[in-house]
């Protein structure tokens, strides 16, 4: 969704255009939880329903796969979903910078694999470099390949799907060259040998490192909730009541102490105690809230949903509509990069037969699925974070099931069509009451 009232009233007087571009979803005016409720259900009837028919979806899955095996709500199994929803996620997040410009970005799959590739090979002999110094030039690469394709995209106005789909083909073949230059990769896979990189998704935390780390991250978004509202009020600005405030943060709470508890559980086997919070949560985590913030309550973010709703109003308030652009395809190709971290953590290895033309359509159907719009203004960074939890819940249910790799890629796009379906006719039904 596009920022809120307090984005748009920062604008000056005279941005007309661009404040009703970006004030796509007014802040809640509400002073008790009554109003604020009622608000609420406006802006569902509006077609502002967000990503809450999808949640509703997810439970329905939930329930379901649950029924037909009693294995799927254990607390090994879901710890597995977590693991394997982490690359979707993050590959979402990648795609959705794009989206939000009103653009799409085919090669994202390939910039994981390439980001990944080279921090793979760095960290191994010969090079033997120092974990962190492979992720950031890992990383650096990654970015500037986004911005690359940004560049094109804007400097010579050439349509991003031609430009990214180049963009699959050629880091598709300098991801083959990659491989062939290292002579360490053995039958076209390089394995990961540092233990750092290889227990972000394989090694979990204490369990008392998980309960510490939840107290610290409750707290902190206590006490930015609590000043954010009180900062609100006292500027004359509309704020949800406190009692909003309390129930989120006990909501947060009690999410976060059940997802420690079931992590904590002893889901070792043959003897063999494992329990302890997945690293990869916490680092998932905390992309999507930096992402959020960047989104929400920076300049930066407020432009790029401003130019995904209305390019020419946001030219017209002044915005460098090209800089902005170009900046949000290197943050597609720099979170592209985090997933290439994470998926060949999880895997121990990375291998030159990477699918990353699939793996671009799943980061698609994370976005989208988690309810941010194709047509460009409107999404969250949590949106493909629930996204890659639908796919990954799909795919893991259905595999309980028994359920072969074909009728897993026909239900995907099943809830894929489903959630596309809803935004459509929601968005169209508070076309129609407005």
């Amino acid at each position: 969704m596009a920022p809120g009232t307090d984005e748009a009233e920062e604008l000056s007087s005279g941005d007309t255009d661009l404040a009703e571009a970006v004030a796509l979803v007014p802040e809640v005016l509400a002073n008790s939880l009554g109003e604020y409720v009622g608000a609420w259900w406006k802006r569902i009837r509006s077609g502002e329903s967000g990503a809450l028919p999808i949640l509703a979806g997810l439970l329905v899955i939930i329930v379901v796969f649950q029924i037909g095996n009693s294995h799927f709500l254990t607390a090994g199994n879901i710890v597995n979903l977590l693991v394997e929803a982490a690359f979707f996620c993050l590959l979402g997040a990648a795609e959705l910078f794009a989206l939000l410009l009103g653009e799409i970005d085919l090669s994202v799959g390939f910039i994981a694999a390439v980001g990944g590739t080279i921090i793979a090979a760095l960290v191994a002999p010969p090079y033997n470099w120092p974990w962190w110094a492979c992720v950031i030039v890992g990383l650096g690469a990654s970015a500037v390949i986004g911005a690359l394709q940004g560049t094109l995209i804007t400097r010579l106005h050439l349509p991003s799907f031609v430009v990214t789909l180049g963009g699959l083909l050629f880091w598709s073949g300098f991801l083959i060259y990659l491989f062939d230059l290292d002579k360490n990769s053995v039958g076209g896979v390089l394995t990961i040998i540092n233990p750092v990189l290889y227990n972000l998704v394989n090694g979990n935390m204490t369990p008392l490192a998980g309960w510490v780390t939840l107290v610290v991250l409750v707290g902190l978004f206590a006490l930015f909730s609590i000043s954010r509202a009180a900062r609100r009020r006292s500027r004359g600005l509309s704020a949800p009541p406190v009692s909003i405030t309390i129930l989120t943060i006990v909501v947060a709470a009690v999410a976060g102490a059940a997802l420690v508890v079931v992590c904590n559980l002893n889901r070792g086997v043959l003897g063999v105690a494992l329990q302890g919070v997945p690293w990869v949560v916490p680092f998932v985590i905390a992309i999507i809230v930096a992402w959020s913030w960047l989104l929400g309550r920076t300049r930066l973010g407020r432009y790029i949903y401003a130019i995904g709703a209305s390019p020419e109003a946001a030219r017209r308030a002044g915005i460098n509509v090209a800089w902005v652009r170009t900046f949000a395809f290197t943050l597609v190709g720099l979170t592209a990069g985090f997933a290439g971290i994470v998926y060949e953590s999880r895997l121990g290895s990375i291998s030159v037969g990477f699918d990353g033309g699939t793996y671009v359509l799943y980061a698609v159907a994370a976005a989208v699925i988690g309810g941010a719009s194709l047509m460009g203004g409107r999404g969250k960074a949590i949106h493909p974070l629930i996204g890659g939890l639908v796919l990954a819940v799909v795919a893991n249910g259905l595999d309980l099931l028994n359920i072969t790799t074909a009728g897993q890629d026909m239900a995907t796009a099943l809830v894929l069509l489903i959630a596309v379906t809803i935004d459509s006719v929601v968005r169209r039904r508070g076309t129609v009451s407005r």
